[in-house]
């Protein structure tokens, strides 16, 4: 059974979103054989926070997982505090049909300029197995053109779908396991952190940086 199949049939109740307070135990972000020049530096993903920031971090988030409901709040407002931090947006849609519409609608809006409100709104349904129908309520709430969103999904469809099998391909070269995991300048933290912990990884990833 592929992760896929296991993360689908895991129980609501085993999925309860939890924040982490103290970052957890950190790995090496990049094993040996992994570019990470292809992971951090992908022309075609959505960057947020500065682009010119001295520590990045790279999420891979699926629009139909709780814990990156709950993360999400936190790691932008430490993006905003911080000042200084590149934030890339590895959509990962593992969790299902509705999953991927998703990260198709997020990366259909970056053509026209507004994949954060989209990203945004799709992280701020509650719930799992969020319906299409659910999912185009809340981009079509957060004032994007919903009717040009449709058609840049199907023009750019190709494009967008070598995307998220790029982000499929890394996510396998870095062995993850499951939404979400962050890469943190050199640090890879596979937990949902609340506003403390993210601060926290955020130093021990810059102190490794200046090691």
């Amino acid at each position: 059974m592929d992760r896929r199949t296991l993360l689908a049939l895991l129980p609501a109740v085993a999925l309860a979103p939890a924040l982490l307070s103290l970052a957890p135990p950190t790995e090496e972000a990049f094993a040996q054989g992994v570019d990470p020049n292809a992971i951090l530096n992908d022309p075609e993903v959505p960057v947020s926070g500065n682009p010119k920031g001295d520590l990045t971090i790279v999420a891979f988030l699926d629009y139909n997982c709780p814990f990156c409901k709950k993360a999400e709040p936190d790691l932008t407002r430490l993006v905003k505090a911080d000042g200084r931090i590149r934030l890339v947006h590895k959509d990962w849609p593992i969790l299902g049909d509705a999953s991927v519409y998703g990260a198709q609608l997020a990366l259909a809006a970056k053509y026209q300029g507004r994949y954060d409100e989209v990203h945004r709104a799709l992280m701020a349904i509650p719930g799992r197995k969020i319906p299409k129908e659910r999912m185009l309520e809340a981009v079509a709430a957060s004032g994007v053109d919903v009717a040009r969103l449709e058609e840049d999904r199907k023009a750019h469809q190709a494009e967008i779908a070598a995307l998220l099998q790029r982000n499929l391909d890394q996510a396998d070269a870095l062995g993850l396991q499951g939404t979400p995991v962050f890469l943190i300048g050199q640090l890879k933290v596979a937990a949902a952190l609340d506003y403390d912990g993210f601060k926290q990884a955020v130093v021990q990833a810059r102190a490794r940086g200046r090691s």
